[in-house]
């Protein structure tokens, strides 16, 4: 018997997800894989999500502390940072990384994916892959819903396991976000990669100094690193320096869409910035780093 459109269940009509994508969700509760089911996705263990308006898939289970996601504030900071085109070198460096890892049809996972950004970016130079944005912010999710049409987002804790499919991904990505070296493992291909993307100590240190913000922990890739053992092994490393300078509203996006923003009011984001005077010049500081993943014991 075919199938019409009459059998589409109307969940699917509010979802932006492709369907590969779609099969490689698991409940975050039980495992088992989702299917449409009602207004929502719903799995053979009696576990139901809202599927929200904009379109991505609610899987946050239990509590959630205040201040893990990203505020309203904070993303519509961020989009008018990234749409401004500062850190289009970053995105295009990790397209060009991953580019070789998808070209058979795969799916890449952005963790903590924000807006969608740089998973947009990856997709456009690897047209056969799908992609899902993982994120805590449902104001981030509203925005990497629509980020590609390729690519679907839902919402989920990384702490509290990524709802997928055991060996599902092929490609994760972590830029700037929680990192969870042995859930990482679990949802990725063996013969799939990681690519992680952190600051490095000299990421915005001329900023950093003058305005009294949150500074990046000068082991941070020490720890990264033991985090992500025995899971994981890094075959490659670089540094990426971008050298902006930047408006003052600019420089108020760049603050806002960090951590300083929970430490600072936005009037106080603005009155520093001021006090500057003219163009903001800064440099950006990223250690991009790409690893495979270690044999399971």
């Amino acid at each position: 018997m075919t199938s019409t459109d009459d059998d589409r269940p109307p969940v699917l009509d509010r979802l932006r997800m492709p369907d590969t994508v779609l099969r490689a969700l698991a409940c975050p509760v039980c495992g088992a894989g989702l299917e449409p089911g009602g207004n929502g996705l719903a799995c053979t263990g009696g576990h139901r999500f809202d599927v929200a308006r904009e379109g991505y898939a609610g899987l946050l289970t239990g509590h959630r502390p205040a201040g893990t996601g990203d505020t309203k504030d904070m993303v519509r900071a961020r989009q008018e940072f990234q749409a401004a085109g500062h850190y289009a070198p970053l995105a295009a460096r990790l397209a060009e990384l991953a580019a070789p890892l998808l070209e058979q049809r795969s799916l890449a996972v952005d963790v903590g994916a924000g807006t969608g950004y740089y998973l947009a970016a990856v997709l456009e130079e690897a047209p056969r892959a799908r992609g899902l944005a993982l994120d805590v912010s449902k104001f981030a999710l509203r925005r990497a819903a629509r980020a590609h049409p390729r690519a679907g987002a839902a919402a989920c804790d990384t702490w509290r396991g990524l709802p997928l499919r055991s060996g599902s991904a092929d490609l994760l990505l972590d830029v700037f976000a929680p990192r969870a070296g042995a859930e990482f493992r679990r949802v990725l291909d063996a013969e799939g990669a990681l690519i992680v993307v952190t600051p490095t100590a000299r990421h915005l240190r001329g900023l950093v100094d003058d305005l009294g913000l949150v500074t990046v922990d000068a082991r941070k890739r020490e720890r990264v690193e033991g985090g992500l053992e025995p899971h994981f092994t890094r075959e490659h490393s670089e540094e990426l320096d971008l050298a902006l300078s930047l408006a003052p509203g600019e420089a108020e996006a760049l603050i806002a869409m960090g951590p300083s923003a929970r430490h600072l009011a936005p009037g106080e984001i603005t009155e520093r910035v001021a006090a500057l005077g003219g163009p903001v010049a800064a440099t950006a500081s990223f250690a991009v780093s790409l690893y495979r993943p270690s044999p399971k014991r």
